[in-house]
């Protein structure tokens, strides 16, 4: 008979960054026929990763999206949202917490990151801890031994999230040595948050083959080195078809309010002070702007919506690399709703 390797990943309670935690349920060919619905709940031990007592340590793992999983073999991906005993949402879960269930709103989620040498505790690239390569320029969409480094990784990655079925659009070398980028693209923030999450476990397990970590730090080196950042594209109907620059403007105002800005900063990533300077394609963490086709805004009007008689989409380019997607869209969705 037949068995199938179920991946059951969550988020944790680790602060002020959640982890990814998983584990393997095996299941044979007459209780799982490779959908959702096949795929019961589950439980494990909530005082073990920072979200529940020892006295009461059972949280529930509840299915929400299905892959293949192409590491395997008779392999699937199954991200989860972390329940209580009661069956109400957890206090870690950012899932529940997004307000699109029309799916109205679609994300494009561009993950920066940092290839990180676990022997020197430096990017990838880089020589002995407290020495530097030459500086920043040649590097972003590299080509050649030189400047681009770690290619083979990265092209795993890509290849496994294809196979997964995941809607990865790009790749590229990033401003950093050591430094790379994939772009998710889906309709819906749950949907866009799941695909995000499940690229990153594969980019994990890549990383583990190589014997390298994916450091996610939004500025993993000091000095005149771009930081890592997760861009957030986003539309909803208004923006994908007003073709009204008021309603673009409208929407950006909202954004720079002062209870706005204070509650993005809470959900956009750890350390994202140390990013956001005003340097290096950044606004300054305590200011806010917005313009077309500035990279150096709060949130960038990208020129092809503009082209295009406004109507596209908007960036911010304000959440770190290791912001949770799901609290970034919610925090997206409750601003431009007027939540």
């Amino acid at each position: 008979m037949e068995k199938y390797k179920l991946e059951y990943i969550w988020l944790d309670g680790s602060v002020p960054t959640q982890m990814m935690r998983s584990k393997t349920k095996i299941l044979d060919e007459s209780k799982f026929k490779g959908n959702l619905e096949d795929c019961p709940m589950w439980s494990f031990d909530g005082s073990s990763t920072n979200q529940a007592e020892g006295n009461a340590s059972d949280c529930l793992l509840k299915p929400v999206k299905i892959l293949p999983d192409p590491t395997r073999n008779n392999g699937y991906l199954v991200m989860c949202e972390v329940m209580n005993a009661d069956g109400t949402p957890h206090v870690t879960n950012g899932r529940a917490t997004i307000d699109d269930d029309d799916q109205d709103f679609w994300f494009g989620f561009e993950q920066e990151y940092t290839l990180w040498d676990l022997d020197h505790h430096t990017p990838m690239g880089f020589p002995a801890k407290g020495y530097f390569p030459p500086p920043q320029g040649p590097y972003y969409c590299s080509v050649g031994a030189e400047y681009a480094v770690g290619r083979e990784i990265v092209e795993d990655h890509m290849d496994v999230c294809i196979e997964a079925g995941i809607n990865i659009e790009g790749v590229n070398a990033e401003v950093m040595k050591g430094q790379w980028e994939y772009q998710i693209f889906a309709k819906g923030a749950k949907e866009a948050g799941d695909q995000v999450w499940m690229a990153r476990f594969l980019m994990e397990k890549v990383g583990e083959a190589y014997g390298v970590r994916i450091n996610l730090h939004p500025k993993p080196v000091h000095g005149d080195w771009n930081g890592s950042g997760m861009h957030a594209n986003f539309s909803n109907t208004d923006l994908r078809e007003s073709g009204k620059k008021e309603v673009y403007d409208e929407i950006c105002t909202k954004f720079g309010e002062k209870k706005r800005i204070e509650s993005a900063m809470n959900v956009y990533g750890a350390y994202n002070d140390q990013r956001l300077t005003g340097l290096h394609e950044t606004q300054s963490i305590d200011k806010f702007s917005y313009g077309v086709s500035d990279r150096g805004a709060s949130i960038r009007i990208p020129i092809a919506t503009v082209e295009n008689g406004w109507k596209g989409w908007l960036e911010d380019r304000r959440p770190a690399s290791n912001a949770d997607p799901y609290k970034v869209a919610a925090n997206i969705i409750n601003t431009v709703k007027g939540n």
